[in-house]
């Protein structure tokens, strides 16, 4: 998927620059820049991103305001262009990419809370998916996605006999987040946070 004239997002959740996801982060932009691509990175802690989805989150009028439904409130305003400037600036930086790069430690077998929040707030109805059609459809689809993690084990002990559990089956609900792009290359595993 990379090369010449192809655009990039990563998206970095880490909270230090020296960490082995940083590395892994500066290693992929510097290589992704070698073979032509151009590349933007949101590094959603020195953005000091907000992971929380609010009311906060529409800039226009509620559809309901006597009882606030946060996904039904997004939706509507994501089809009005009434969403906070921030994740309408995450949703270009997305539209834009032809590869996204999520790269993260895993925490609890999950992304950390700013990078669920991330995926909570930008990848809304409307914008990455609408109902029905949820995977299969997505708004997203010619897009490719990347989950490039790091974990606190070894790669035995999420293995499908490791004390963690086969790291496929607890992804699965991630890469599915992730299904309204065409799915791309595996998780990196590694013993480093």
């Amino acid at each position: 998927m990379a090369g010449l004239g192809k655009k990039v997002l990563i998206v970095y959740a880490h909270q230090e620059p020296r960490s082995f996801n940083g590395s892994l982060k500066d290693v992929a932009v510097a290589e992704l820049g070698r073979q032509g691509c151009s590349i933007t990175v949101s590094d959603l802690y020195a953005m000091d991103f907000e992971p929380r989805a609010t009311r906060n989150d529409i800039t226009g009028t509620l559809s309901n305001p006597e009882t606030f439904s946060y996904g039904v409130e997004v939706y509507e305003a994501y089809k009005k262009a009434a969403l906070s400037s921030d994740i309408v600036q995450e949703q270009k930086k997305v539209q834009e990419a032809d590869l996204v790069i999520f790269q993260f430690p895993l925490y609890w077998f999950s992304v950390p809370a700013i990078l669920k929040g991330w995926m909570d707030r930008v990848l809304c109805q409307g914008f990455a998916f609408d109902l029905p059609g949820f995977y299969d459809d997505g708004f997203l689809k010619g897009k490719s996605a990347i989950l490039s993690l790091t974990t606190g084990g070894t790669a035995e002990m999420y293995s499908k006999t490791g004390v963690s559990g086969d790291v496929r089956y607890f992804l699965w609900p991630l890469q599915g987040r992730t299904g309204t792009c065409r799915q791309g290359a595996g998780a990196r595993r590694g013993a480093a946070r």
